[in-house]
């Protein structure tokens, strides 16, 4: 279970990575609809492991390969947003977050 600070570290940190990728993230995203839905970061705030869905999830792969080769950009502009906060920027892991893509092929078997 989460501290209340680790849950608050936790949802800036997906605030601000959500709004670096809006800002910066088109050579990122490659045509894709990125969306950070959950964060979750170590006791000691070493590591933050976000979670990305992404729409067509067809171009889910190429998307995670392009997060990961620019995890020091991503990593460098959440640092200069969450300096006050932590004493050092957490490792960023990535992760696809396919519980909509789940969701849709359950509703399209249901509908058959």
């Amino acid at each position: 279970m989460q501290t209340t600070r680790q849950q608050k570290i936790a949802r800036q940190i997906q605030r601000d990575i959500a709004e670096i990728l809006q800002r910066d993230g088109a050579a990122i995203a490659a045509g894709s609809m990125i969306t950070v839905t959950t964060v979750r970061v170590s006791p000691d705030f070493g590591y933050a492991k976000i979670y990305f869905s992404i729409f067509p999830f067809a171009k889910a792969e190429e998307v995670m390969r392009s997060l990961e080769s620019n995890n020091w950009f991503l990593r460098r502009e959440l640092g200069k947003r969450i300096r006050n906060q932590l004493k050092v920027v957490p490792e960023l892991q990535f992760f696809l977050d396919d519980s909509l893509e789940y969701i849709e092929n359950i509703d399209s078997l249901l509908k058959e």
